[in-house]
């Protein structure tokens, strides 16, 4: 007799599991980690509604996920996001971008939204590069490398996203690798909880573009062992020196703020207010 086990998320997809990302990419774990975060919260999977954008971490939720999903334009989740949560703010909304997506075309929606703290989840996935188009430089790019459109190296300093998210009023902000998948896991339903604006970024393996430009192509498992490597907790991080800091990547819950009006909540007290009038 044969045995078959079923995969324990497989209830979340609409037929078979199959994903047409490259060898080695990240999106499966945090594909994964999103969908282990919904499971133990327990919601109802109807009750949340997926956003994404151009790019590869578009196709995590797309067409994936048997729920409300939104693949739309680039640059424009998180745009695509806010309406959807303002006609229909009883819905989770999770939005699944990349670097790309978010800091460049998209880099007004995601500090606008922060700043406004509407209750979204951004998980954005921060491979350092354009990878679906063609390994073009992007926003989080280090500073030097040499890509499709740096042959010479890039001369422009990246985005901090994390960073940018704190400065721009994001109530819950944290950063993993996807070596750290049960931490992120653990961050995404942190995130989905929090009412007010949730920004994750998880920094992922891109083995076939950015591995060429560190001399990992097409080996995932050393890029994730650099992870695993270079990553220093924030708790330990606040002791340490700048010199000490450089080239490591800081992980963890960076922000956690409470008890700020959301945006949605804003805008039904000032309709109720208005209908006193």
């Amino acid at each position: 007799m044969k045995n078959t086990v079923g995969h324990p998320l497989k209830k979340y997809f609409r037929g078979e599991i199959n994903y047409t990302t490259c060898s080695g990419c990240g999106n499966g774990i945090i594909s994964q980690s999103i969908l282990r975060a919904i499971d133990e919260i327990a919601i109802i999977f109807d009750q949340i509604a997926f956003v994404s954008g151009i790019g590869c971490s578009g196709w995590i939720p797309s067409p994936s996920f048997n729920t409300d999903v939104l693949h739309v334009t680039h640059g424009r989740s998180i745009a695509f996001a806010t309406g959807l949560k303002l006609a229909a703010p009883q819905m989770k909304v999770i939005v699944c971008a990349g670097d790309g997506d978010t800091g460049a075309i998209g880099g007004n929606h995601f500090i606008h939204a922060a700043r406004r703290n509407i209750d979204l989840t951004v998980v954005c996935v921060n491979n350092g590069i354009f990878g679906m188009t063609g390994g073009q430089v992007a926003p989080t790019t280090p500073y030097n490398s040499v890509t499709t459109t740096t042959p010479y190296g890039s001369i422009e300093r990246p985005f901090d996203l994390s960073n940018l998210a704190i400065a721009a009023g994001a109530t819950f902000v944290a950063r993993w690798t996807t070596y750290h998948a049960r931490s992120l896991k653990n961050s995404i339903k942190k995130a989905i909880e929090h009412k007010g604006f949730s920004f994750i970024e998880v920094i992922s393996q891109c083995p076939v573009q950015y591995g060429k430009v560190i001399g990992m192509r097409n080996d995932p498992v050393s890029m994730l062992m650099h992870y695993k490597e270079c990553a220093v907790n924030i708790n330990k991080a606040k002791n340490m020196s700048a010199d000490e800091l450089k080239d490591k990547i800081i992980v963890g819950e960076l922000v956690e703020k409470k008890n700020i009006p959301e945006l949605t909540d804003e805008i039904k007290r000032l309709r109720r207010e208005a209908s006193r009038k």
